[in-house]
């Protein structure tokens, strides 16, 4: 740990004059930490980039989601002078060694292409038994200060991989993962049901004692 807390964080509670900036223009994620930290007792006001346009996007130059996610968020921190959440997610498969990992938004090569990643993915395992199909999201979650204190958390939500895509909810790689302990995909699961178990909002939910300690 690096510096001391920002003046904004000395003797303060976490309540609504503590400003936290979560890296993504997502509003969907930006509205599941609010609730998630409002769980907590927490009362920060949580922004998103959409309100800091002078701040692009960071490369994730990260060999690791916990990396991409201290990247992230230790620039935004800097950038808007306000302590910086962000994550870094992605699909971890056993018969992959672990892959798409940190490149699953980008796995068939052109980023955010849900469709062709998906289908690669599905015909990379094709010929793997259902036994071996094993598989994991994972997500770091970091926050990060100012003053360039950084803290970093991960979730995850073990599972396995289907031959085919089922159900409409969800995006990415959710049409064929079946969460451990279920019978339905994460994209046939609703969205309530799916961000209590997700690895997502594993992560988010660990954090929120860690924003508690160090901005309160």
């Amino acid at each position: 740990m690096r510096g001391a807390d920002p003046p904004a964080a000395r003797g303060a509670g976490v309540n609504s004059s503590i400003k936290l900036v979560l890296a993504t223009r997502n509003a969907g994620k930006i509205a599941e930490l609010r609730r998630i930290l409002a769980d907590a007792s927490i009362t920060a006001e949580i922004l998103g980039l959409e309100e800091f346009p002078e701040i692009g996007d960071v490369a994730e130059t990260g060999l690791t989601f916990a990396e991409n996610a201290l990247l992230k968020a230790g620039a935004v921190a800097e950038q808007s002078g306000l302590p910086a959440i962000a994550d870094d997610s992605g699909l971890c498969v056993d018969a992959l060694n672990g892959m798409p990992g940190i490149f699953s938004a980008r796995w068939a090569g052109r980023h955010g292409d849900d469709r062709a990643n998906l289908e690669l993915l599905l015909a990379q395992v094709s010929d793997v038994p259902e036994e071996h199909r094993g598989a994991h999201f994972a997500c770091a979650a970091a926050l990060a200060l100012p003053s360039g204190e950084q803290r970093i958390i991960e979730g995850t939500l073990n599972g396995v991989i289907i031959d085919a895509p089922r159900g409409a909810n969800g995006f990415g790689y959710d049409p064929i993962f079946v969460p451990e302990g279920e019978s339905r995909t994460a994209a046939e699961l609703s969205a309530q049901e799916k961000n209590a178990i997700s690895h997502r909002g594993r992560a988010f939910r660990a954090l929120a004692p860690v924003i508690a300690e160090l901005l309160g």
